[in-house]
């Protein structure tokens, strides 16, 4: 097989298995409500089938990524494409909604194995001057599957049922695992050296796994997203702040963790990474921008403007065209500017969204409401597949499954900060009517976003496999 054909196949799983984890997403939003109707659940019963996920993928990210780094990303890639095909298939024959939960928890296992594989695969077999055109690509892709998931996962719930949601899901991870199996075995960059040898200091992270440290990590990361998650509905009370604090604790105990060990899950050297750190909290301050401004908006259009689910959807179409578009132009666009102009320049298009969003009103034309998500859509996008083409590549490739994990992390815990500071922010007024704070809040985080851009590095130039970057 030439390298361009095994190239190409890693990119198919890559997207396949990426898209696969936002189309589920999206579609059991959808189907929630029906779901809660036919098995006679409670609504803290469904919402507790989205947050199990949420906490356990958002847990074991980071620490999945190691698990490539140390055993190859296309097997535990494999692995989790293969647990979470059958977690769905489990779901939709699942007689009631403890089963519903648990097989969620289990689907979140699946998924924290998978989604840095997907980055791990591209960054082991893509050379460095191609990457950021595959991170593009797959980064679109995750946009078309969270675009088309309400239409396709509507269309099943109401004709089929939502059981048939969970089955939709099982031939593109047929897809993803058709792909990578077809893909050999490539050479592992990160293969252990000789005692003594330059490179042994470096590789002998990836021989052992600091267990105790990922044992902390995720039980930090558990407490702040479920304490994130709780925070719209209860506050800062009994409930939330708690598990703050318990998260502090945690995350206190996980750094000394990581000074006294040999082989730390989270390399000090990556995480002070002037082309590591930057772009994740960009990241961080993007996904939570935009998360927090969509919440809100949403009521807007359906309680404030009086539209069905439909016309909402309809009218903010323009934000996922826009993000697709914005991500497949981005690498062509960092190698002609350079990656801190594109980021940049993303954020500052999402800053200006929110700006815009904060100033909908029930006298507001159509054009507005589309140029508001069309900001919204494009600089996110922009930004997205940039930062996070900076983050994997400049990550040393024995690192790479841990840099796609906290890629991936970032990602997961950013919508739930944003909309827990969009909600904090609106105090206890109707969501609909909170739109202005909000969006004003959310412009905020992006321009604090915007300021860490200024960090990122002007241009990359590919150096064999890895990449030295210009200031």
């Amino acid at each position: 097989m030439t390298p361009q054909r095994h190239q190409r196949l890693t990119l198919v799983a890559s997207i396949t298995g990426a898209a696969l984890v936002a189309l589920d997403g999206t579609v059991l939003t959808v189907a929630r409500p029906v779901l809660q109707h036919d098995l006679r659940a409670s609504v803290a019963a469904v919402q507790w089938a989205s947050t199990g996920y949420l906490v356990t993928v958002a847990a074991l990210l980071v620490f999945a990524g190691r698990l490539g780094d140390r055993y190859g990303h296309r097997r535990v890639f494999a692995l989790g494409v293969t647990g979470f095909a059958a977690s769905s298939a489990g779901i939709a024959f699942a007689p009631g909604i403890g089963w519903v939960i648990a097989l969620r928890v289990v689907q979140g296992v699946a998924g924290a194995l998978l989604q840095p594989a997907t980055l791990g695969m591209l960054r082991a077999v893509w050379p460095a001057d191609r990457l950021p055109g595959a991170i593009a690509v797959r980064t679109a892709g995750i946009g078309l599957a969270g675009a088309a998931g309400p239409l396709v996962g509507g269309a099943l719930t109401a004709h089929l049922g939502w059981r048939s949601v969970f089955l939709l899901g099982l031939l593109p991870a047929a897809a993803a695992l058709l792909s990578v199996l077809a893909v050999p075995a490539a050479a592992r960059p990160e293969r252990p050296a000789r005692a003594g040898s330059p490179a042994h200091a470096g590789n002998a992270r990836a021989d052992g796994l600091d267990l105790p440290g990922a044992a902390l990590l995720a039980l930090a990361l558990a407490c702040v997203v479920h304490s994130l998650v709780g925070l719209p509905e209860a506050g800062w009370s009994t409930t939330t702040v708690p598990g703050f604090a318990a998260a502090g604790l945690l995350f206190l105990a996980l750094a000394r963790q990581e000074r006294r060990t040999a082989r730390p899950l989270l390399p000090p050297a990556l995480l002070r990474s002037p082309v590591v750190a930057p772009p994740l909290g960009v990241l961080l301050a993007a996904s939570a921008a935009l998360q927090g401004a969509l919440f809100p908006a949403t009521y807007f259009l359906q309680d404030g403007l009086g539209l069905d689910p439909l016309q909402s959807a309809l009218r903010a179409a323009p934000l996922p065209v826009a993000m697709i578009l914005a991500a497949a132009s981005s690498a062509r666009l960092t190698k002609r500017h350079g990656e801190r102009t594109v980021v940049l320049s993303g954020m500052v298009l999402l800053t200006s969204g929110a700006l815009f969003t904060a100033r909908l009103g029930p006298e507001t034309g159509t054009a507005a409401i589309a140029t508001c998500f069309l900001l919204l859509g494009g600089g996110f996008g922009a930004v997205m597949a940039t930062a996070t083409s900076v983050v994997v590549r400049g990550a040393a490739a024995a690192d790479a499954g841990v840099a796609g994990g906290l890629q991936q992390t970032v990602m997961n815990i950013g919508p739930a900060l944003g909309i827990a500071l969009a909600t904090t922010a609106a105090g206890r007024t109707d969501p609909g009517a909170a739109l202005t704070p909000a969006a004003l809040a959310m412009a905020g985080v992006a321009a604090t976003g915007t300021l860490l851009a200024v960090r990122l590095p002007g241009r990359a130039v590919a150096s064999g496999r890895e990449s030295v970057t210009r200031p």
